[in-house]
C-alpha cells in the first residue's frame, strides 16, 4: 500500500474531474491505481451534486494501459493470471462507467494505448488534443483487446477498421479518430482542458436524470432488436416524463425562460 496520490479529484460546479496521475509511467495502471480510481468513481456514483464526470491524464499522456512492470513474465517467474486482472479491475471499471447515469467526458492528451484507449472510448463524449493518439497495442504482446476494446471498436468504426486496428496495432491520430467516428472533437493541445471544462459545465446544468436514460438507451441499442428498442424507448420515456426536470423543461419552454434543471 502507498500514500501516493495516483488519482486526483476536484469537484467544482457539479463537475467531478478525475485525473490519472502516474505521469512518469504514462498513467499506466497498477493495482493501487485501480483501487484509488474505484474510490473516485464512487464519488460520481453517490454524490448527487456531481452532474458530470471528466476523466483525463496528467503529463504527456492519457493512459498507456497496464503497467507491465506489474505483470512480469520473465524466465522462472510465475505466469500471471491476466484474466483475473481483467475480471477484478478492468471489467468492473468499464461496467461502472457505462452504467453511470451521468455524462462522462474523456479528455485525451497524448497517447491512449491498450486498456487506456478502451477507457477513453468508454466516455460518452471523447475530446482529444491534436497530439493524442489511440493504439490497440495488445497484438504486439500476443493478447486480446480488453476493457471493452473488442466491443467499442466495431461499434464505433466498423468491422474492417476494428480488425485493422486490433491486428496491426497502428497508431491512430486524433484527426483520423475523428474522421472514423471514434471521438467527438479534436482541439489544439493547449485548448483541451478549457474546451472540456466548458462542455462539462454545460452538461452539469442539463437534465441529468434524462441524460442517464439516454445513455441506457444507446448502449442497449447495440444488442436490441428494433422491436426491443422501441419498447425500451417507451419505458424510458415514461420514466423521463415523471422527472422534476421534465416538468421544469416544459414550464420554462411555455414561459419563454431558461430552465433551471436540478438533475432529478
Amino acid at each position: 500500500m502507498t500514500n501516493e496520490a495516483m488519482i486526483l479529484t476536484t469537484l467544482e460546479n457539479g463537475v467531478l474531474t478525475v485525473t490519472l496521475n502516474r505521469p512518469d509511467r504514462l498513467n499506466s495502471f497498477n493495482d493501487e491505481m485501480h483501487r484509488q480510481l474505484s474510490e473516485a468513481i464512487k464519488i460520481a456514483e453517490r454524490d448527487e451534486t456531481v452532474r458530470c464526470l471528466v476523466i483525463t491524464g496528467a503529463g504527456r499522456g492519457f493512459c498507456a494501459g497496464q503497467d507491465l512492470n506489474d505483470r512480469n513474465v520473465s524466465v522462472g517467474s510465475e505466469v500471471p493470471d491476466l484474466g483475473f486482472s481483467v475480471e477484478t479491475y478492468y471489467n468492473p471499471l468499464i461496467r461502472r462507467l457505462t452504467a453511470l447515469p451521468k455524462p462522462i467526458i474523456c479528455a485525451v492528451n497524448g497517447v491512449a494505448a491498450g486498456a487506456g484507449a478502451a477507457i477513453a472510448l468508454a466516455g460518452d463524449i471523447v475530446i482529444a488534443a491534436k497530439n493524442a493518439s489511440f493504439i490497440q497495442s495488445f497484438c504486439r504482446l500476443g493478447l486480446v483487446p480488453d476493457s471493452g476494446g473488442s466491443w467499442f471498436l466495431p461499434q464505433l468504426v466498423g468491422h474492417a477498421r476494428a480488425m485493422g486496428m486490433a491486428l496491426l496495432g497502428d497508431k491512430i491520430s486524433a484527426e483520423k479518430a475523428l474522421q472514423w467516428g471514434m471521438i467527438w472533437q479534436v482541439t489544439e493541445n493547449e485548448e483541451l482542458i478549457n474546451t472540456t471544462q466548458q462542455l462539462a459545465q454545460h452538461l452539469a446544468t442539463q437534465p441529468t436524470y434524462g441524460l442517464g436514460l439516454i445513455k441506457k438507451a444507446i448502449y442497449a441499442a447495440a444488442t436490441n432488436t428494433l422491436d426491443e428498442q422501441l419498447n425500451l424507448e417507451r419505458d424510458l420515456q415514461r420514466l423521463g416524463g415523471r422527472s422534476e426536470d421534465y416538468r421544469e423543461g416544459v414550464s420554462a419552454f411555455l414561459n419563454k425562460r431558461e430552465p433551471q434543471f436540478k438533475g432529478r
